[in-house]
């Protein structure tokens, strides 16, 4: 067998925000049609052609539709690519944003059964994107309360026993260079980075902003 490569570790400097971002585009640079994950309906590739940057006078204006600001991370991206983020229903064929509150985005990918469950906490969370990632599980990104890096937290919605909804990532960035492979992420459970020492704090902060501290919480439908 050939040995595994390890991953370097990213400097302090470059784990955050846009230059974590530039280290994810040179990665897709690097292998653009390699798949974004190896299973299920995530195994599609990074790029299907070449990159897709968003006009920059488009970007140069864009806001969600709820006037939030976006995330550096993902204006940086979008320069690059926002081919990969429509194919996941982020933007139209205009460019234009297209949310969905948490309650539709889980009624759309888990069914009726499952995605009904999330109505209970869908109105704290109102502008919803979907990423790619987990089988029965999904990632959503949600906008609401910036962290100190202008970024939005990461959820896995799980309906494996108790159907919750749990803080995965502190930002697009740090999501984006786990999938491509960048990180090294020790431990199990959705919510693991809460004690890396690199992202603990914004992890802590996503927590007291959208949990009270906590990390996840049980989405159990209304009887």
């Amino acid at each position: 067998m050939n040995p595994v490569t390890p991953i370097p570790p990213i400097p302090p400097a470059d784990a955050h925000g846009v230059a974590l971002t530039e280290r994810v585009i040179a990665s897709v640079e690097a292998g653009p049609h390699r798949p974004i994950l190896n299973y299920g309906p995530w195994a599609g590739p990074w790029l299907t052609g070449e990159p897709e940057p968003l006009p920059p006078a488009l970007l140069a204006e864009a806001v969600f539709p709820s006037g939030r600001p976006l995330p550096p991370s993902l204006r940086r991206w979008l320069s690059f690519d926002a081919g990969l983020l429509r194919r996941f229903g982020w933007l139209d064929g205009d460019g234009r944003f297209t949310p969905r509150s948490l309650g539709e985005l889980a009624l759309d990918e888990l069914g009726d059964l499952w995605g009904s469950c999330f109505d209970t906490v869908s109105d704290r969370f109102d502008e919803c994107f979907l990423l790619p990632g987990g089988s029965d599980s999904r990632r959503v990104l949600a906008t609401g309360v910036a962290d100190a890096h202008g970024e939005y937290p990461v959820f896995a919605l799980d309906v494996d026993d108790i159907p919750c909804v749990e803080l995965m990532y502190p930002g697009l960035d740090v999501y984006l260079a786990d999938t491509c492979g960048l990180l090294t992420i020790e431990g199990d459970g959705y919510s693991v980075l809460a004690a890396d020492p690199v992202y603990s704090r914004r992890m802590l902060t996503h927590a007291h902003h959208v949990f009270g501290g906590e990390f996840a919480e049980e989405c159990l439908p209304d009887l």
